[in-house]
């Protein structure tokens, strides 16, 4: 197998990450520096900035996290960041992203592959997210952007909108694609400010009464219909 599958398999890292250290030349395999067509065989020796690459057994984990306002989607150690907050025994990483200034649900996991194949765009899965705004949600605003909009001339895909029933100032909108900080940049087009922005869910995983700041172990069930949306 190519080394970047490798590295992701042993719990190092994802394999998307693997690929960025190859790219770096960080990776070593016996001795000489990896390319991302090198491929690992049996009684390979594998480096990662001069340590020897440990495989240990893959026991998988796939929890669901409510962030709160600013903590940060990054594995690096700087304050704040998601895995200090969860404090998960095993290592982990999250899947995609979530702005600092946004909360609610995020899926982490040390399964290299499944990260990759939430995560990409290309895929399509929903995500669904509340949003409260400064000023009551207008109807041609949200006629506008489930059509889609230009964000500096790259087009929205069309989207799920519906104002929230008993309220002014709060829809609830779902996209199946994830330009960074997508939906504040579609709010301010239209000259809103976004007060507070929640993840609900991603493709069948829900928020559900998981309190910010906690996190659960996915369900078995939960489990057996994400691996069939990804397959």
């Amino acid at each position: 197998m190519k080394i970047d599958k490798y590295i992701a398999l042993s719990g190092y890292t994802s394999r998307r990450k693997a690929y960025d250290l190859i790219s770096e030349q960080r990776v070593l395999v016996n001795g000489k520096a990896a390319t991302h067509t090198t491929k690992f065989n049996e009684g390979d020796k594998v480096e990662i900035d001069g340590e020897k690459l440990v495989v240990k057994k893959f026991i998988p984990v796939y929890i669901a996290y409510n962030k709160p306002k600013g903590i940060i989607c990054t594995t690096e150690k700087i304050p704040g960041n998601i895995i200090d907050a969860v404090k998960h025994p095993e290592k982990i990483y999250p899947v995609g992203r979530l702005d600092k200034d946004s909360e609610g649900l995020i899926l982490l996991t040390n399964h290299g592959e499944i990260i990759d194949k939430i995560a990409n765009a290309k895929a399509g899965h929903e995500k669904e997210y509340i949003v409260t705004l400064n000023l009551p949600v207008r109807k041609k605003f949200l006629e506008e952007i489930s059509a889609g909009i230009d964000l500096n001339g790259e087009k929205t895909k069309p989207c799920k909108v519906s104002l929230v029933p008993g309220t002014k100032r709060i829809f609830k909108i779902i996209l199946t694609q994830g330009l960074n900080r997508q939906i504040r940049r579609m709010c301010n087009a239209f000259d809103y400010q976004v007060i507070k922005l929640q993840r609900v869910r991603v493709i069948n995983i829900g928020l559900d009464k998981l309190k910010l700041d906690e996190w659960r172990d996915l369900s078995d069930e939960e489990l057996r219909k994400l691996m069939a949306s990804l397959s």
